[in-house]
């Protein structure tokens, strides 16, 4: 009997460690430097979805050889060639007119203000809750991590 028990004991500590979701720390990417077709499929010969503007930031979900399954900002999923992407990373605005700020605190001075969906270069990554950005145009500075997606 205490051997069915054990038993039973291992066997749900085995199911609930399956159905936990894996703890892993989120892995973002970009577009490179052309716009790239994301498909339904691992395939290009799958159903094209949407094109994505170059420099767009992308969470890698799966790579399957030469393609990758990734999550937008929207949350939807979809593939793309795993040549597309590209190791330097960008972010995108998460909520309306964000705040980029000299130094990494709610006391420094604004530099610029983002809407929502601006895409903005990643220039060191998170620290203490404050992610350094570039725009485009050159001005840089620090956002909170909360207010964009992508790091």
């Amino acid at each position: 009997m205490n051997r069915r028990i054990a038993c039973a004991a291992a066997l749900a500590a085995l199911a609930a460690t399956l159905a936990a979701p894996a703890a892993r720390a989120a892995e973002f990417k970009s577009v490179g430097a052309a716009p790239a077709i994301l498909y339904d499929a691992p395939s290009e010969r799958g159903r094209k979805m949407f094109v994505a503007p170059r420099g767009m930031p992308v969470e890698v979900v799966l790579s399957y050889g030469e393609w990758t399954k990734v999550r937008d900002v929207a949350g939807d999923l979809s593939w793309i060639e795993a040549k597309a992407l590209d190791s330097r990373r960008h972010v995108v605005v998460s909520v309306p007119g964000a705040r980029v700020r000299a130094s990494a605190d709610e006391a420094g001075a604004v530099v610029f203000t983002a809407d929502k969906g601006v895409l903005l270069e990643l220039a060191e990554p998170i620290s203490s809750g404050w992610v350094k950005v570039r725009h485009r145009d050159g001005q840089g500075g620090y956002i909170r991590a909360a207010d964009i997606w992508g790091d």
